[in-house]
């Protein structure tokens, strides 16, 4: 079982905390991480795609010449592919590129990359986050005392301070607890889990 420390948000450890090693020491498989990654990436593109193809494009219902006889090559439409503003050959149309992958996979691929930031010492514990108001200054300050430049900040409950405060800057994301997928604990850089966050994944993913 990983033993971890909890830091408050002065940057001072105020205690230490064990991982439950379902969750945060399970095997990593890359296969299943990659496929999440994939999935995830797939998902989120439109797909909206579209060019037109030689039926598609206006004009070019006559025949530009005769068959034979001009000295030029013979022509059917002017708007075959070869043609200056004629139809694309192989056009792309919208589609779907979504795709499904088990839930049991899902699961898997999440404790994965949760455990490899754990062997990567790239996870940290905050005992809290809680702002009186609204202030990058503030949250930038806590992020500066845990020595972290980029990251992904795990929150348990919601908290909007928190996360307005975050917004700004560029290289801080902020995301709930319930809401957490692979290609952002991945791409996030160092994570960051309030305790009730750590509370909450081993809650769902034990």
């Amino acid at each position: 079982m990983a033993n971890v420390s909890v830091y408050n948000m002065e940057g001072k450890e105020v205690g230490k905390m064990d991982l439950n090693d379902a969750v945060f020491g399970v095997e990593v498989n890359e296969h299943l991480v990659h496929m999440a990654v994939v999935q995830y990436l797939a998902n989120k593109r439109q797909g909206t795609q579209k060019a037109k193809t030689r039926s598609e494009v206006s004009g070019g219902g006559r025949k530009p010449w005769r068959q034979k006889g001009t000295g030029h090559a013979r022509q059917g439409s002017i708007r075959a592919p070869q043609w200056k503003g004629g139809g694309v050959v192989f056009a792309p149309v919208p589609r779907d590129y979504s795709f499904k992958i088990n839930k049991k996979e899902k699961r898997a691929a999440l404790k994965s990359a949760l455990t490899s930031r754990v062997q990567e010492n790239k996870l940290i514990v905050v005992d809290e986050l809680k702002f009186d108001e609204i202030k990058t200054k503030n949250f930038k300050s806590v992020m500066n005392n845990l020595k972290v430049d980029k990251a992904l900040v795990v929150l348990g409950e919601k908290n909007e301070n928190a996360v307005l405060s975050a917004r700004n800057l560029p290289k801080i994301n902020t995301a709930y607890a319930d809401s957490i997928n692979v290609y952002e604990i991945l791409k996030g850089g160092t994570l960051v889990l309030t305790k009730d966050a750590v509370a909450k994944i081993e809650e769902v993913y034990a």
